[in-house]
């Protein structure tokens, strides 16, 4: 999931996308008024977003609403903590070693 959600976050209309559903559910035509796209692009765009589990749909009648699901951010950004300390680790280690040894 961790692929397709970071996936999903790459592109620029879709952290658009989230951004707007940050502040609460919408329909699927009101997400897809402020762009400049069709809007069956923008439904491909939803589409990543719930394909990583960034975005939750909810069909009543006619209508789809789509709610953000923070499940899918906080997955990515744990998975980023855990990359960034483990690389913070290797740099200090090299750092320590290059400091040990000045002329290599």
């Amino acid at each position: 999931m961790l692929d397709e959600t970071l996936t999903a976050l790459a592109d620029p209309t879709r952290r658009a996308i989230l951004a707007r559903l940050a502040s609460g559910e919408a329909r699927v035509t009101e997400v897809a008024k402020p762009f400049a796209i069709s809007l069956n692009a923008v439904s491909k765009h939803i589409r990543m977003l719930e394909k990583g589990g960034l975005v939750r749909r909810r069909i009543a009648g006619r209508d789809h609403y789509l709610t953000l699901n923070p499940k899918g951010l906080d997955e990515a950004a744990q998975w980023i903590e855990e990359q960034r300390a483990l690389w913070q680790w290797r740099l200090a280690e090299l750092d320590r070693v290059l400091k040990e040894n000045p002329n290599g």
